[in-house]
């Protein structure tokens, strides 16, 4: 028997209410191994304490009733906790907003706390021990591949994101993508609970042991793996020819709080901040580079086809060189008198006042740009306007002079893995992410966000340049190692040269397919295990 034998047991016999807080503090304590604060012992605690409550409540009176409401209470905890930033969104307009947010952090973790909930439940009809704990990594895998598909989807804190906290073990999303890091993190963090409870399966001595000793050894390895990829691989681009032809460009951050951005009577003082910093020389008094990147809705106004507003723009663009920027755009009106479409864009300009290119955003955060279920929902957009913004037709390759094909991606649509280039077009050289993180103040929100980020690259083997209002720009090499970055709330220009693609890796050429079929078997294997007698 171990020291924890005792605590198992403990966990076991509590009341209803006693177990439903403690999952609810189990998943809470879970959320702190997430980014920022990246404390990786606490998802050990926090996923064994479910197992000892689930050992639990299997032996009690309705048990499948009981896992699921585990898993709910072990989820609202956790997202309440992963996901308290959303309130600063509500904040920015506190006098029209603020009352609603506490309401949407419990809604919104209440409805993600379902999908911990299916997982859990999967995970009870499997026998107690090892085929439990791995029944419940898969189920929680493909319990986050749902979650980042339904109603549009959110597959934001993906377990696998806590491996974030070094390269090394950030390598296996170039095989798997960020749901097989999942899948590995759950099941190393879950194999402890065989040190108690009915996990425990009769073990005495140093057998007990071998599954937390194996956990630390796949830990250890998935470490080695991703150091032995980033060997030799260089954080800067070599001296010469290769370091001379690579695409150089300006990220530009003006650091414009949300809350006085679209103010009318400072338009043309926001927009002299970027006009400022794309054209300040470097520090060395040499050339702007020749591409100047800004942020979401970056320009304070609407674009709607007129030319004033793309020759405003083109008194950013360097010498024979290009802007591209997020702007809201909006048609022209309807013959009926309806306002026309409005759309969250990127246009790159060229100095001549030309547009080059147009991209639409086509994943839309829901009540920040459209109101779901509008007809019957009575809860407002919080963004400016009645009108909801339009989704474009998906993900494109951009082909820009001094630039590789890029495939751009408004704010949050590099949260979702496997989706941020074109299904069949050709494979580009770039991704590049334009966001308006000012919604989010200097919460956990951004700093999540740019882990997300850093996914995209490891798992597509592509650069990702970054461009944010007010944090956290950054160039992201295609390895996920966060080259140079502008910080919270910091104004300025980073003038950075992007490092070449990858050849596709696993994950870029088959996608999310690979780990929702093994993760779909192993879940099956594991339920119609049964151990010897």
């Amino acid at each position: 028997m171990t020291i924890l034998a005792p605590v198992a047991a403990w966990a076991g016999r509590l009341s209803p209410v006693r177990r439903t807080l403690a999952a609810m503090v189990a998943g809470a304590v879970g959320a702190l191994a997430l980014p920022p604060l990246f404390i990786l012992p606490a998802l050990p605690v926090a996923l064994v304490i479910l197992m000892w409550l689930l050992d639990g409540v299997l032996s009690r009176p309705r048990p499948h009733r009981a896992a699921f409401w585990l898993g709910w209470c072990f989820g609202f905890g956790h997202f309440v906790t992963g996901l308290y930033w959303i309130a600063n969104a509500l904040l920015v307009d506190a006098e029209r907003f603020g009352w609603l947010a506490p309401i949407a952090v419990a809604g919104l973790s209440a409805y993600f706390a379902l999908y911990p909930a299916l997982a859990v439940l999967a995970a009870a009809r499997a026998p107690a021990g090892l085929a439990r704990i791995i029944a419940l990594a898969a189920a929680w895998t493909l319990a986050e591949y749902l979650r980042g598909i339904v109603f549009t989807g959110f597959p934001w804190n993906p377990l696998g994101s806590v491996l974030a906290i070094h390269p090394a073990l950030m390598q296996g999303a170039a095989l798997g993508g960020a749901f097989a890091l999942s899948f590995f993190v759950v099941l190393v963090a879950a194999l402890p609970a065989t040190l108690g409870g009915a996990n425990a399966l009769g073990r005495t001595g140093a057998r007990r042991w071998y599954p937390t000793l194996a956990a630390g050894a796949l830990f250890a390895f998935a470490f080695a793996g991703g150091a032995l990829r980033l060997a030799g691989t260089p954080t800067v681009l070599p001296e010469g020819t290769a370091g001379a032809d690579a695409p150089r460009l300006r990220i530009v951050q003006g650091a414009i709080p949300q809350a006085i951005k679209w103010r009318p009577e400072l338009t043309r003082q926001h927009f002299g901040i970027y006009l400022r910093l794309s054209r300040d020389p470097l520090p060395d008094g040499g050339p702007v580079p020749h591409v100047v990147i800004w942020p979401e809705t970056a320009v304070p106004a609407i674009y709607n086809g007129a030319p004033d507003f793309i020759r405003a723009v083109a008194q950013a663009v360097p010498p024979d060189g290009l802007v591209v920027t997020g702007v809201v755009r909006r048609d022209p009106p309807a013959p009926s008198g309806a306002p026309g479409a409005l759309w969250n864009s990127v246009i790159a300009v060229d100095g001549s006042g030309h547009l080059l290119a147009r991209y639409d955003k086509h994943h839309l955060v829901p009540f920040g740009e459209y109101v779901p279920l509008a007809r019957f929902n009575p809860l407002p957009k919080l963004t400016e306007g009645r009108v909801d913004f339009s989704a474009g037709p998906g993900p494109v390759t951009l082909a820009l002079p001094g630039l590789p094909p890029l495939s751009p991606l408004v704010c949050y649509e590099a949260i979702f893995p496997g989706a941020v280039t074109a299904p069949g077009g050709p494979r580009p050289g770039l991704l590049l992410n334009v966001t308006n993180d000012a919604w989010f103040g200097r919460a956990s929100g951004p700093y999540q966000h740019l882990v997300a980020a850093q996914m995209r690259a490891v798992e597509e083997g592509l650069p990702l340049v970054r461009a944010a209002n007010t944090g956290i720009s950054a160039l992201i090499d295609p390895y996920g190692r966060v080259l140079a970055s502008l910080g919270l709330g910091q104004r300025g220009a980073l003038d950075v040269t992007v490092p070449p693609a990858l050849t596709a890796p696993p994950f870029g050429r088959f996608g999310n397919l690979p780990i929702l079929v093994l993760a779909g078997f192993v879940l099956i294997a594991a339920g119609r295990w049964r151990p010897r007698a």
